[in-house]
C-alpha cells in the first residue's frame, strides 16, 4: 500500500514543485528565448542599446539618450551643436531619469537667509531657469533672448502687492520685486503710482498679490521653448528643427563651413512624425554633431 503524506506535506510539495516549473519557464526560458530573438537581424541593435560610433570606430554614445556637448566647466562647446536642458542628475544621467517637476505656478525664486549663513537655502523658480536660459542662448546665438514673463536680466518678472485693506483689497501700499534681492535695481521702477522695491531678507512675499508682468517681449520668442525647457525624461536625444535653424549660423561659422551644407545636415539627421501624425519632428543632436566630425576637423 503505497505511503499516504499528511495533508500539509502534499500542498507544500505541489507548491515547491509549481515554483520550479514556474522558475524553470520564467525565470530561464523565456529570458533566453527573449535573448535569441534579440540577436535577430534588425532587432540586435536596438536591444544592444544602439548604441554611436564615431570615425574612428570609437562608442561615443546612444542614438536614444541624449548627451551634454559642454566643457569641463559646463560652457557649451560652440562648435557643436547643443541639445535641450536635462535634470535627470547632474544633466543627462541615463541611472537618474528624472523631470524637474516643477510647474507653470513656480515663479518666486528663493534666496539665502542670512540668519542661517551655513545653509543653502536658494533656488530658481522655474520661470527664472527659463528666462536665464533663454538669455543666455541669445547672447550665444546673436539673437533676442527675451521672453514674456522674464525681466531684461534673466529673473521672472514678478511682484508682490501689498494692499491696504484686508487680502488683496484697497489701494496699494508698497509693491516688491520677488526675484531681485537688494540691492538690486527693480525691473520696474513703479507700479500703480507706488514705487517698486527690491526683496529684502525676511520680506513676507505670501502676503501681497502675485503679479506676473508680461513685459514687451514678442509672443514668439527667437528661442525656441525646447532650447530653455528639458524633457520628461531628462534623456530626450532630439530637439526641434527650430533650435538646430537657430544654431546653424554659429556651428557654421565656428567650423567654417558653408551655411547650406550645415543645414543639409540638419535636414538629413531630421526625424519626422511617426506614421506621419504621431509627435513632433525631432534632430538627433549626437548623430548631427558626429557628421560634423566627419566633414570638419574635430576640437
Amino acid at each position: 500500500m503505497p505511503t499516504r503524506f499528511p495533508s500539509w506535506l502534499r500542498q507544500h510539495l505541489a507548491a515547491l514543485r509549481t515554483l520550479l516549473v514556474l522558475t524553470v519557464l520564467l525565470g530561464l526560458a523565456y529570458p533566453l528565448a527573449i535573448l535569441a530573438l534579440a540577436q535577430l537581424p534588425g532587432l540586435k541593435d536596438n536591444a544592444d542599446g544602439s548604441f554611436v560610433t564615431s570615425a574612428e570606430g570609437r562608442r561615443v554614445g546612444s542614438s536614444l539618450i541624449g548627451q551634454s556637448f559642454t566643457d569641463t566647466d559646463g560652457n557649451a562647446l560652440a562648435r557643436y551643436f547643443q541639445s535641450r536642458p536635462s535634470a535627470a542628475g547632474e544633466g543627462y544621467d541615463p541611472t537618474s531619469t528624472s523631470a524637474s517637476n516643477l510647474g507653470p505656478e513656480d515663479v518666486v525664486d528663493t534666496f539665502d537667509d542670512p540668519a542661517t549663513p551655513d545653509e543653502d537655502e536658494s533656488g530658481q523658480s522655474l520661470l527664472t531657469q527659463v528666462c536665464a536660459r533663454s538669455l543666455a542662448i541669445g547672447e550665444r546665438e546673436g539673437v533676442d533672448g527675451g521672453r514674456k514673463y522674464c525681466t531684461a536680466s534673466g529673473v521672472g518678472a514678478v511682484l508682490a502687492v501689498h494692499h491696504a485693506g484686508p487680502g488683496f483689497d484697497g489701494p496699494v501700499t508698497r509693491v516688491v520685486s520677488v526675484n531681485e534681492a537688494c540691492p538690486t535695481t527693480p525691473f520696474l521702477a513703479t507700479y500703480q503710482g507706488v514705487a517698486v522695491t527690491c526683496r529684502e531678507p525676511g520680506d513676507d512675499i505670501a502676503a501681497g498679490e502675485r503679479i506676473v508682468v508680461r513685459g514687451g517681449a514678442p509672443d514668439n520668442p527667437a528661442v525656441p521653448a525646447d532650447a530653455v525647457t528639458a524633457s520628461g525624461s531628462g534623456l530626450d536625444p532630439g530637439i526641434s528643427p527650430a533650435y538646430a535653424e537657430l544654431q546653424i549660423p554659429r556651428v557654421a561659422r565656428e567650423r567654417g563651413l558653408p551655411v547650406d551644407q550645415v543645414s543639409a545636415l540638419v535636414d538629413e539627421n531630421t526625424t519626422g512624425r511617426a506614421l506621419g501624425f504621431i509627435g513632433e519632428p525631432s534632430v538627433n543632436v549626437l548623430a548631427l554633431n558626429l557628421d560634423l566630425d566627419r566633414v570638419s576637423a574635430g576640437p
